[in-house]
C-alpha cells in the first residue's frame, strides 16, 4: 500500500486530517496530508520555514493577515512562527515540505 492509499484509507473513518510523513532528513521533511471535505487543520505554528501544495482538491489558508484559497498545484510559503490554519473547501490532499 502507498502512502496515498494509507491516507485515503484512514480518511475513510478520520475525523481529521490524516499526515503521513514521506522523507525526513537532518535540514528538511516532507509530508502527505489528507483532508475530507470541511475538515480542518487546527491552527498552529512551525518552527521552519515551509511551503504547502495542494496535489488535488482546494483548501482555504489562514493566518491573521492573510487568508488564501489554493487550487491543485499552487503553493503557500508558511514563514516560522506564524500561527495559521487549513480549511478544506473539498476533499484534498496536500504536500508540506519543511525546511
Amino acid at each position: 500500500m502507498t502512502i496515498i492509499q494509507e491516507i485515503q484509507e484512514k480518511l475513510m473513518t478520520s475525523t481529521k486530517p490524516v499526515a503521513r510523513l514521506y522523507y525526513k532528513s537532518e535540514a528538511s521533511k516532507t509530508m502527505f496530508i489528507g483532508f475530507n471535505s470541511g475538515m480542518i487543520l487546527d491552527q498552529h505554528k512551525t518552527s521552519v520555514p515551509a511551503r504547502l501544495m495542494v496535489l488535488t482538491g482546494k483548501v482555504t489558508y489562514q493566518q491573521v493577515d492573510d487568508i488564501t484559497t489554493l487550487y491543485q498545484y499552487e503553493t503557500k510559503d508558511i514563514s516560522k512562527d506564524t500561527l495559521h490554519k487549513v480549511y478544506a473547501d473539498e476533499e484534498s490532499l496536500c504536500m508540506l515540505m519543511q525546511g
